[in-house]
């Protein structure tokens, strides 16, 4: 299994994607957060009107909060619009990401700029990447956050408990010990009936794991730059 890069042997750089949006380039993966066509263009398509609009639309997180789990929360993108989503819905999330390599204060700092014109994304994007790990924080009224910095296939997830998740890890030519039949198998045990798991991925193994793991699969059209990505489902 490999284990985790420090920022410090990955050398993350800081750069801008074709929707003018910023995102982080791993050069010893040869690998982006996001996509380099568009950053927030690609987390909105992908895990805002494929996965988290449809639920909210259905009247999730109007009575009780809409459980959610992100793989992967990195830079706080998908949470952050997660959180814009919520507010324009009058929902509330409860937001568990999980991630191993924390962005260092200067990172921070070179991503913020693209909240700076609202207040209220801005104060959270800070306050996502500055709360403790492992303390759940109410950072809005709409937005219960808890992060998380472990390694997802170690964890003892709950059984049955996830509205939605957003898998968001390196692609599986990268980070393969994420993309296994036995974490989609995990996935499936702590997704509530109903549930939805959205990914940028399409790739023919990725879809045959989560169907092997009990997943129904379908292809959506994917953001710019990518011709398809994944939506699957728990059956009810």
């Amino acid at each position: 299994m490999n284990e985790p890069l420090s920022f410090e042997e990955a050398k993350i750089e800081v750069c801008t994607t074709a929707d003018g949006s910023p995102t982080l380039y791993v050069p010893a993966l040869d690998e982006h957060y996001h996509s380099r066509h568009g950053a927030a263009q690609e987390s909105r398509h992908v895990f805002i009107e494929a996965g988290l609009g449809p639920l909210l639309a259905a009247g999730l997180g109007q009575h009780e909060p809409l459980q959610l789990l992100e793989v992967g929360l990195g830079t706080g993108l998908n949470a952050l619009l997660t959180l814009e989503a919520a507010q324009a819905a009058g929902a509330a999330v409860a937001y568990t990401g999980y991630e191993t390599v924390p962005l260092p204060p200067a990172a921070v700092g070179a991503l913020a700029a693209q909240w700076a014109s609202n207040p209220v994304l801005s104060r959270v994007f800070t306050e996502l990447h500055t709360m403790p790990w492992g303390m759940p924080r109410m950072l809005t009224p709409n937005l219960l956050l808890a992060k998380k910095q472990q390694q997802i296939q170690a964890v003892a997830l709950p059984a049955s408990h996830y509205n939605l998740i957003y898998f968001d890890a390196f692609a599986p030519e990268k980070q393969p010990e994420l993309w296994t039949e036995d974490i989609f198998h995990n996935l499936y045990y702590t997704a509530a009936p109903g549930a939805v798991l959205v990914s940028y991925c399409a790739q023919g193994q990725f879809r045959r794991n989560l169907r092997a793991a009990g997943w129904l699969t379908e292809k959506l059209p994917g953001p710019p730059g990518k011709r398809e990505m994944t939506r699957a489902r728990k059956p009810v």
